[in-house]
């Protein structure tokens, strides 16, 4: 049944009907709830219907008060549109539609300030705000995505059974959804999300890059090599995609696939919001950082990259030669490609923390790896070992439990030698390399930070701490040199 009908009543209702609302929308009617379906244009809508109707129950609207009026109490509105300004065009097109306590939610990616303002605002008219980060691309839409939703605990009590049916399912049969915290904590989850998600492609391709330039590893040969990976400890989604990549063979040229695409990497933005998001709660996201950044060079001044590889100097280090597909060589990458892996989630989890703390957000780091296990794009056999890292305790840094610790302790040689192999060669590992400095800061007993907190008093006088006193204390740089206890001075 899939007519315009005031009688039956939908349990949730979709507006915005592109791919992924579309396929949302087919999941939940798949598992058995009426959906009632909103599209701008009616024609998205009737084609969806065409196409799938034998998917479930449906219930066809034309206008936002034909879906406000078709839907149970209290309301579920699920907004599926371009983040930004369109989200909030639907929403204060909703507002004067609906009762006390229904609920709107924003499945897209939106930026977790907006969530916050918006869930407030609406909070104010007593209608709760639910933004929930959706992963696993289209195909997770439609056969169960991972769900990080934010919100209310009051909303999820109403919302979460639906969300945890239609969720993912964890190899335990657990669901790929859990209440994260209140406001927008859902979607800054699934923005760190698509952080890590930007570095653990940027290892990949520098570990393709590694076996392709320093190995002599062809596609089709690297192919096999990621599929046999994809046993190991490094088992995940994102593995097993690239061994088909790698396999793939263009049509037209009858080269590798990988070969016939241009070399520069778009980004839609999350990595950015990631990055940006880390600077100012002063979490240390340098592989994701580095990530975004390897993107951004790809593509951002074709030019230059043209000249520098005509004008600038290699200035290559001769070392010993890696024979072509040198087993060695590609089990040290491989241990290169999970240590920097390892360091991308410790990163993220570090940033998960600081913002709970800032945000006001009761974060269980435990539960959001728990989310991470199934249907989205970072899913990963680590993640289990992750999820048991925080479950027990929370370590003050991801790398510090005792699980990874032991697993560093065999990866760290192979590390060292790939990072300064592809120094060598020249060839770029911009996550290899960071990773590796921010695993070497973190078990440094002396940093430079030293020298930088005296260049910092030299010329702003804003003070140092000593390793063998309490308090601050302030050189006087340009007079006798003496030093002077901060506190005791008027010295900022």
């Amino acid at each position: 049944m899939n007519e315009t009908n005031t009688e039956r009543k939908a349990q949730i209702g979709v507006t915005g009907l592109a791919v992924m609302g579309a396929n949302l929308a087919r999941n939940l009617a798949r598992n058995g709830y009426t959906v009632a379906l909103h599209n701008r244009s009616v024609e998205k809508t009737d084609a969806l219907l065409a196409a799938h109707s034998a998917d479930g129950d449906f219930i066809r609207t034309e206008t936002l008060q034909e879906l406000v009026d078709s839907l149970e109490s209290p309301r579920r509105i699920l907004i599926m549109v371009k983040a930004g300004s369109p989200v909030d065009a639907v929403i204060d097109q909703l507002v004067p539609l609906l009762d006390e306590d229904d609920v709107i939610i924003d499945g897209g990616n939106s930026h977790f300030p907006d969530t916050i303002r918006r869930e407030r605002a609406l909070a104010e008219k007593n209608l709760h705000f639910v933004g929930i980060g959706v992963s696993g691309g289209e195909e997770g839409a439609l056969n169960g995505p991972s769900i990080m939703p934010g919100g209310s605990a009051k909303a999820y009590e109403s919302l979460g059974p639906l969300l945890e049916k239609i969720s993912a399912k964890a190899p335990n049969g657990e669901p790929c959804c859990a209440w994260i915290s209140t406001d927008g904590a859902g979607h800054f989850v699934k923005m760190v999300h698509n952080g890590i998600e930007y570095a653990d492609m940027q290892v990949i391709g520098e570990a393709y890059d590694l076996l392709r330039s320093v190995a002599g590893v062809e596609p089709a040969a690297q192919a096999e090599i990621f599929k046999q990976w994809n046993t190991t400890d490094l088992n995940s989604y994102l593995i097993e995609i690239t061994a088909d990549v790698l396999a793939q063979v263009d049509a037209k040229t009858g080269k590798p696939l990988v070969d016939v695409i241009v070399d520069e990497a778009g980004q839609k933005g999350t990595g950015r919001w990631t990055v940006q998001a880390a600077l100012d709660l002063g979490a240390p996201v340098s592989g994701i950082a580095e990530s975004v950044f390897a993107r951004a060079l790809s593509s951002g001044n074709p030019e230059a990259r043209l000249q520098a590889q005509q004008q600038l100097p290699e200035g290559l280090i001769a070392t010993t030669a890696v024979a072509n597909g040198d087993e060695e060589f590609i089990e040290d990458v491989r241990k290169a490609l999970f240590a920097s892996k390892l360091v991308s989630y410790a990163q993220g989890m570090d940033m998960l923390a600081k913002a709970g703390a800032e945000y006001h957000w009761d974060l269980k780091l435990d539960v959001i790896a728990s989310l991470w296990r199934a249907g989205c794009i970072i899913r990963a056999e680590l993640l289990g070992e992750i999820m048991e890292a925080y479950r027990s305790e929370t370590p003050a840094n991801m790398l510090l439990a005792p699980a990874f610790t032991a697993l560093l302790e065999d990866l760290v040689p192979s590390w060292r030698r790939v990072v300064a192999k592809a120094t060598a060669e020249g060839v770029p590992v911009p996550v290899f390399s960071s990773s590796l400095s921010y695993y070497d800061a973190l078990r440094r007993k002396r940093l430079p930070a030293a020298l930088i907190q005296g260049q910092r008093d030299f010329f702003g006088a804003h003070t140092y701490g000593r390793i063998d006193s309490e308090g601050m204390w302030h050189t006087e740089w340009s007079g006798d040199r003496s030093e002077i206890n901060a506190e005791d001075s008027h010295t900022h």
